[in-house]
């Protein structure tokens, strides 16, 4: 799921089990903050929350802020798009399909556009 060419240049995710807000955000390339806010707006995204309130993520919950990344910031989602991308149902099917539909009508109005300069 995760794709190779996404997250190149981020570091590897060392073996550990429990990372703090401060680790994902540099593992990750994204700011505490962002981290946060994409808490409330992912369900996937859950991590153990211990004394003082303190944020623990797992391996898994690395990947996942990984993925939201690559859909935000690198394919271009939407927050409501990507939360349907990693929802995994139907929706994805019609995402991808919409997408490639969206591709594909752009391809034909620049083709009209190249006829009209000529």
């Amino acid at each position: 799921m995760l794709e190779a060419g996404n997250n190149s240049e981020l570091p590897a995710i060392p073996a550990k089990r429990y990372f703090t807000i401060g680790e994902v955000s540099d593992l990750c390339g994204v700011k505490p903050h962002v981290l946060r806010y994409w808490e409330q707006e992912f369900p996937q995204l859950k991590p153990l929350k211990r004394r003082g309130n303190r944020r623990y993520y797992q391996r898994h919950d690395v990947i996942m802020i990984r993925q939201i990344r690559g859909l935000l910031y690198e394919q271009g989602f939407t927050i409501g798009g990507a939360r349907l991308q990693l929802s995994g149902d139907d929706a994805k099917t019609d995402i991808t399909h919409s997408l490639e539909l969206i591709q594909q009508m752009r391809r034909d109005l620049e083709d009209v556009l190249e006829a009209l300069k000529h």
